[in-house]
């Protein structure tokens, strides 16, 4: 039997199972708050049999939106709201995970459904952008973002801290830095972003030093026996990734010495220039590299979507976790599917009743 349905532990948190729905941008909220959308999102995944979900990318600052319609916790007004998807969440059955994140260069956008371009005048809605330099993304966002000072890099770490605790005011027990796909985090990290001449710049351990002292600065206030988390773009498909990722592991390594306890393996997405080999499970050798190189336990969210891969992924040891996530948006209860494919006599059992017991009563009739 496969282990992708076995309990997993990390902290004081522990999973059902070993399947999780990653942040998953849902662009509907007013002003950084929850809408009537997100609560029945969020408590269908959790009743579908997930062993973990976790919240949107949800913004640090206003500047830090990737839409206007992205959620935020830069207010304590916001909290309320947070706390009943979190809580959601639990009474689904689930552990509740949120994402904390800041757009960078990539913000001011509009959304994916009306154009995912820049928006590039107040007048419409926009702002003004910032990036450890002043280089643009480029293809639909080409705004060019304001080059981060020494203030702003302090400013933007206390947003992220402030953020953290608002988090676990809300009752979340997993907490995701969003350190991924072309966001400020990934920018100082990137050569593609970061022409900085400062402590912040030049080689990978000053670009490494934002994402380490955020790390370590949200350490200090998450609770010790609660996961703390990163979604980390460990290469960019540019041509240089050996190197990028043996930067990327020493880093990580780094990380872990911090206090990070988990890695979520991702790409770099901060380049037009990439030539990313999509395919099923793709990034799950990257997975196995990462956990072998830190030491962490890892997941990774791309091409994991059918059965079988998951299931390989977890048994082979490439990851501890699989992160499902377009296909929870076709089927919120996508992992009895999952153990319904695998031949596991399980899937009625991660619902809850008044659907479970449904279920088992039609699997009896139909054989």
């Amino acid at each position: 039997m496969t282990e992708l349905f076995s309990p997993f532990t990390l902290k004081d948190v522990t999973l059902r199972n070993r399947i999780a729905v990653p942040p998953m941008c849902q662009y509907s909220a007013r002003d950084g708050y929850v809408t009537e959308w997100h609560q029945p999102h969020y408590t269908s995944l959790a009743r579908g049999g997930a062993g973990l979900v976790i919240v949107e990318a949800t913004a640090v600052s206003p500047e830090g939106r990737i839409s206007p319609e992205d959620l935020g916790i830069w207010e304590d007004g916001q909290i309320e709201g947070l706390s009943k998807i979190a809580h959601a969440i639990k009474a689904g059955g689930a552990a509740a995970g949120i994402q904390i994140a800041h757009a960078g260069r990539k913000a001011s956008a509009r959304r994916p459904w009306d154009g995912d371009d820049h928006i590039m005048d107040a007048a419409d809605g926009g702002w003004e952008t910032i990036s450890p330099s002043a280089i643009p993304f480029g293809a639909n966002l080409p705004k060019e973002p304001k080059e981060m000072t020494l203030e702003d890099i302090e400013r933007v770490k206390a947003d992220f801290v402030a953020g953290a605790k608002r988090a676990r005011e809300a009752g979340f027990d997993w907490l995701e830095l969003h350190f991924a796909h072309g966001y400020l985090a990934q920018s100082f990290f990137s050569i593609h972003a970061n022409t900085r001449t400062d402590e912040y710049g030049g080689d990978a351990e000053g670009r490494g030093r934002f994402l380490l002292e955020t790390v370590q600065a949200v350490r200090e206030v998450w609770p010790e026996n609660l996961p703390l988390t990163a979604r980390f773009g460990v290469l960019e498909f540019d041509g240089r990734d050996e190197e990028t990722m043996a930067e990327a592991a020493e880093l990580v390594r780094k990380f872990k010495h911090a206090g990070l306890d988990f890695l979520n393996v991702s790409i770099g997405f901060s380049t037009t220039e990439s030539n990313i080999p999509w395919g099923d499970a793709f990034m799950a050798p990257i997975a196995r590299k990462m956990r072998e190189e830190t030491g962490l336990p890892v997941a990774t969210a791309w091409g994991m979507d059918k059965p079988a891969d998951a299931a390989a992924a977890i048994d082979n040891g490439d990851m501890d976790l699989v992160m499902i996530g377009h296909a929870h948006l076709a089927n919120p209860h996508y992992p009895v599917r999952v153990a319904r494919d695998l031949g596991l006599d399980v899937g009625a059992s991660l619902l809850p009743a008044p659907y479970g017991s449904w279920l088992a009563k039609w699997r009896d009739m139909r054989g």
